[in-house]
This record gives structure tokens, sequence and C-alpha cells, in this order.
């Protein structure tokens, strides 16, 4: 059974810094490209970092860049996210996820297993 378990989020001041740990439990971790996605209220799921299966190439949305950084531990099955100078426009639950073929994808589609979330917020 795969499971995707998200922690560390919470309550931060803006120019704080949060890190978000993902456990995966799927035999085909060490393949699989691993993301990380947020959904603030009232908005659609979107696209924040990705990693590829080795952890040699990263990508990230915009809005993060440069104060995000998203790294893998393929001997313990995990992905962290790294958020530095947080905004409060970074308040949302944020997810991790696990896409089983293909590049790095920027589309929550392109996603198969996904874990249940965890919310960060970010006060003014």
């Amino acid at each position: 059974q795969v499971q995707l378990i998200e922690s560390g989020g919470g309550l931060v001041q803006a120019g704080g810094s949060l890190r978000l740990s993902c456990t995966v439990s799927i035999r085909t971790f060490s393949s699989n490209t691993m993301g990380w996605f947020r959904q603030a209220p009232g908005k659609e799921r979107e696209f924040v970092a990705a990693i590829n299966s080795i952890g040699g190439s990263t990508r990230y949305a915009d809005s993060v860049q440069g104060r995000f950084t998203i790294l893998r531990d393929n001997a313990n099955n995990t992905v962290d996210l790294q958020m530095n100078s947080l905004k409060p426009e970074d308040t949302a639950v944020y997810y991790c996820a696990a896409k089983l073929f293909g590049a790095m994808g920027t589309q929550w589609p392109e996603y198969k297993y996904w874990g249940q979330g965890t919310q960060v917020t970010v006060s003014s």
C-alpha cells in the first residue's frame, strides 16, 4: 500500500522558516519524481517544487524560486521542502506527491499518489 505522510507544518511569522518532510512508502521511490504542491482556501492546487528520481535536478514555481529548496533522501524514502523567507501568501495546505513516470511535471494530474497535506500559516 502506497502512503505519503507529510509533517512539519505550523504557524510562523513572515520572514521565518519551516521545513516540511514527507515520508513515502512506495517500492519504486528511488525511480519516482517527487513534487510539492499547495492549495490556499478558494484557490486551485498549484505547483511548488519538484525533484527528479536521483535528486540531481529540481524545478520551482516562480513564486518560491530562491526561497524554497526541495531535497530527497532515497536511502530513507523522504522528500523535504525547506521554506525560507516565508510570506503571508505562502499560507496554504502543502501536499507531497509522487509521479510514476516521465519528467518533472508542474500539473497536479500528472502525479499519481498524494499525501493528506499539512497546513502552513504565515502571519504578517
